[in-house]
């Protein structure tokens, strides 16, 4: 699955490999030149002793010329690859979240908020790092090896057979130390999703801790979830602190016994001092490819950990299966509950059961009950965030499981009780149920929401910056700005989920009349829990107890 998003940019991933290719190929040509240098131009083997030093000149600037080129080649690689992995994390990055968007509710909750943070930012950063250094180290690591050895055969069959020996040791010690390592890196992901989870928790719920004087609780809290964290990194540094000094002591080693079978081949006359050098800098080329190879591999294996943990969001299909009705022919609101019974996910008794509520268009209609009765669970069925277990529900005469969704939720605008703001201007925050609202429009949703007098009064007016969750308005504040944002959307069904709770009885009785007055054709639904908030409602209705049918009061 990640090839469908390598392959939009593999023109980029080939140009890097080419360059790569190139940025090698200049390395392992240095040390034969250099081996040229000090045979023929230094000590002058070919020529009786004598020294030439113009072969030192001519192939210095060579090797001179060939390092740049090679630089020039990284440089060239080190983009593409740039380009490649950016490009990749950023399509990733999108595609998650447009999934994310998709997921119902229990789907949201089976993941959670923090995991999904972990996974969109630290997860795909990790597999775009993973897909740039694989692309670039795998290239490189194989052709400085590989091309290493081939090298040494070449110069020396002694000195290739001394490296191959070598090799499988080398090897074994890599395998050993990454199949340990591998499985503490979906750990290590998963203990960050707990990291995060908390702070979400945390920084959401701080006025709670510091009314509680819960502080210290949470910093112990954090602090297991860190140590934890902290622990598993520290097992995976300690496991690879290990190999680096085992196969640095093996390619030593390798050093050592090349040293010692030059200097006899030398003695010998089978080899030559500049054989030697050139030997040393391809085992030095092969111990770098060594270490990178341990640094890739590493890479790697987190980089697969935190794709296996995005397949899960981008696999995930939404529970809420799209209908193909959009809505043709208008409706003015009305709503049918016919036999309707539902459950949550994994729940074991049923929260409604045998509802049957007929609401006719332009109708207001009240629904009253105790804490939990499923008052909440009633409304949100008609905005589809559920489907129903049992029976249906209608808008207009078509089941809601038969509408596409983005046309049900034009229908059907929404205050709750808890209002959720974002951290932009109060005009953007009314805005959002109707983006291209005129100056007029949002002024006077503002007013039926009894919240133009106090934004009026606001230092920049409706320009004023909301905080991060509306924290910097009280809350009665940010429940009218939730109703005026769901008086302003142009739709034939309102609901009010509890949503004046924190406003005073004149204040909400202004509200509704002043809603009665402008939206006289919209069929409005108020739960609530004060008799007072439903008086003007043509009807009241009460769900009694959890899973009774809703009865007229």
């Amino acid at each position: 699955m990640m090839w469908k998003y390598i392959k939009r940019y593999l023109f980029y991933a080939v140009l890097a490999a080419l360059f790569m290719i190139g940025e090698v190929l200049m390395d392992l040509v240095q040390p034969g030149i250099m081996s040229r240098i000090v045979d023929d131009g230094v000590l002058g083997v070919s020529s009786g002793g004598t020294g030439d030093l113009r072969i030192v000149w001519t192939l210095g600037l060579q090797m001179i010329g060939l390092a740049l080129f090679g630089g020039l080649c990284g440089s060239l690689n080190n983009i593409f690859v740039h380009l490649l992995g950016q490009n990749i994390g950023n399509e990733m990055r999108k595609d998650a979240f447009r999934r994310i968007m998709t997921f119902s509710f229990p789907q949201m909750d089976s993941f959670s908020a923090g995991s999904l943070v972990t996974r969109v930012t630290n997860d795909i950063t990790q597999v775009q790092n993973f897909v740039s250094q694989f692309v670039r180290g795998m290239i490189r690591t194989s052709l400085l090896m590989f091309g290493s050895i081939y090298c040494m055969f070449r110069l020396n069959w002694d000195f290739g057979v001394i490296v191959l020996c070598a090799f499988p040791f080398i090897v074994g010690c890599l395998a050993f130390c990454l199949w340990k390592a591998d499985p503490m890196f979906t750990k290590l992901q998963a203990q960050l999703n707990a990291i995060n989870a908390i702070m979400q928790e945390d920084v959401s719920g701080i006025r709670i801790i510091k009314a509680c004087v819960r502080e210290i609780y949470e910093k112990i809290r954090f602090g297991k979830a860190n140590d934890a964290l902290i622990g598993t990194q520290l097992r995976i540094l300690i496991i690879f602190a290990f190999m680096n000094p085992v196969v640095n002591s093996l390619m030593y080693l390798v050093t050592a016994v090349i040293l010692y079978v030059g200097a006899v081949d030398v003695t010998a006359g089978s080899a030559t001092p500049g054989d030697i050098m050139a030997a040393v800098a391809y085992t030095t080329q092969l111990l770098n490819g060594i270490l990178m190879l341990v640094m890739l591999f590493q890479n790697i294996s987190r980089g697969l950990a935190s794709w296996k943990r995005i397949k899960e969001i981008l696999n995930t299909e939404p529970e809420l299966k799209n209908g193909s009705f959009s809505g043709e022919g208008g409706g003015k609101g009305e709503i049918v509950f016919r036999d309707v019974s539902f459950s949550y996910p994994g729940a074991n008794r049923k929260v409604l059961e045998h509802i049957d509520l007929t609401i006719r268009s332009g109708e207001t209609i009240a629904v009253m009950g105790a804490t939990g009765c499923g008052k909440t669970t009633l409304v949100n069925l008609i905005s589809r965030f559920y489907d129903v277990t049992e029976g249906a529900v209608l808008v207009d005469g078509v089941d809601v499981r038969e509408y596409r969704q983005e046309k049900l939720r034009e229908k059907v605008s929404v205050a709750m009780q808890k209002a959720e703001l974002f951290g932009v201007s109060i005009k953007e925050n009314v805005a959002w149920g109707k983006p291209d609202a005129s100056e007029e429009e949002l002024l006077t949703a503002a007013k039926i929401a009894q919240a133009d007098g106090f934004v009026t009064a606001a230092p920049n007016g409706y320009d004023t910056i909301v905080a991060e969750r509306g924290m910097s308005l009280s809350g009665g504040q940010r429940q009218r700005l939730s109703i005026a944002r769901s008086v302003l959307k142009p739709a034939e069904i309102l609901i009010f989920d509890d949503s004046t709770s924190a406003l005073d009885l004149k204040t909400e009785a202004d509200l509704y009349d002043a809603l009665h007055k402008s939206r006289q054709s919209a069929t409005k639904l108020i739960v609530a829990q004060r008799i007072a908030s439903v008086r003007r409602a043509d009807r009241r209705h009460c769900l009694l107890l959890l899973s009774a049918p809703i009865k007229e009061c």
